[in-house]
């Protein structure tokens, strides 16, 4: 097996902007790009490789090639599929308000995952806000209030963030990501969305986008949020790099490197590792690593070296 590279795959959903293209040199094919794809193994979109022995494979046609156990590890058979979906997110425009049910309702209701995810803020301008839930408990016949009275916006937690932020938002937290923020987002695998509130945009159909009170009203916690805004744990300054736990959870793991010379790392038969280059450039190995890049280092690989001058968030389950 080998390291292998991963192309994007891209959305121009309506709130997006230029960021990807003009701050991480990618092609998206957009006038203007929300999302890039990753990690993705999803219906919904699907990497491929780039280069190598799976030269332009998509990543389920690997993983059936190689052996789910062999390729992405033993912690990964306790999902009924690939378990983790990865994002960059230019937020041009406000995301609208929204909410995603935990597994079991997911399960239940929509045949797919549900969705708990951090989000790792890359860059925010000047007065970038997210919505993290609400300022205080308040019930759901409140909430639902709220939303036909067009006065939720007043009762949710408005947060200020800059870069190196950290949001944990477990299934079920209302939550939105503000205009001006960038954002790189850990998931489970699901696009299992319930829309809250939009600010009255229209769509591309020209109708307003569909909302998902019902739903939203089932699965939400009507809370302020349990955790603060912070990675799980500080900085460790090593020789050669330093590192940071940004999250640890039954789902995934995620640390943050930065290399100022060089870092060994190895995967194991219990997980891969996914690279997420932010900044920086180097080498992943003997493959040329710029920011934006995109690796998957199969379970089982052992020892890699990254090298030169790169940070990168690592991911594994």
């Amino acid at each position: 097996m080998e390291i292998i590279k991963l192309k994007p795959v891209f959305k121009d959903y309506i709130w997006g902007g230029n960021r990807l293209k003009d701050d991480f040199g990618f092609d998206t094919g957009f006038d203007k790009t929300a999302e890039g794809w990753m990690l993705a193994c999803h219906k919904d979109g699907m990497n491929t490789a780039e280069g190598g022995k799976y030269d332009k494979m998509t990543l389920e046609e690997i993983i059936d090639k190689e052996g789910a156990e062999k390729f992405t590890g033993k912690n990964c058979l306790k999902f009924p599929y690939f378990p983790v979906l990865i994002k960059l997110i230019d937020a041009f425009d406000n995301l609208s308000i929204q909410v995603h049910p935990d597994d079991e309702y997911a399960r239940r209701v929509e045949n797919e995952f549900g969705k708990t995810e951090i989000w790792y803020v890359l860059d925010a301008l000047d007065g970038a806000e997210l919505i993290y839930g609400f300022k205080e408990k308040i019930t759901k016949e409140e909430f639902k209030a709220a939303i036909e009275n067009n006065t939720l916006l007043d009762s949710l937690n408005r947060v200020k963030v800059k870069r190196g932020d950290l949001f944990f938002i477990e299934a079920g937290t209302v939550h939105a990501i503000g205009r001006g923020a960038l954002i790189a987002e850990i998931q489970q695998n699901s696009n299992c969305t319930y829309r809250v509130y939009d600010y009255g945009r229209i769509g591309k159909d020209g109708k307003p986008r569909e909302l998902h009170v019902k739903k939203a009203l089932d699965v939400s916690k009507t809370e302020p949020p349990k955790y603060d805004i912070k990675p799980f744990e500080n900085e460790k300054d090593f020789s050669g790099y330093v590192s940071q736990r940004l999250c640890k959870c039954d789902l995934f793991t995620v640390d943050r490197y930065r290399v100022k010379n060089e870092l060994t790392l190895k995967t194991n038969a219990d997980s891969f590792n996914h690279i997420l280059v932010i900044s920086g450039e180097g080498e992943i190995e003997s493959k040329k690593a710029k920011k934006g890049d995109s690796f998957f280092v199969p379970a089982n690989y052992g020892e890699y070296r990254i090298s030169g001058n790169i940070e990168a968030l690592i991911t594994k389950i």
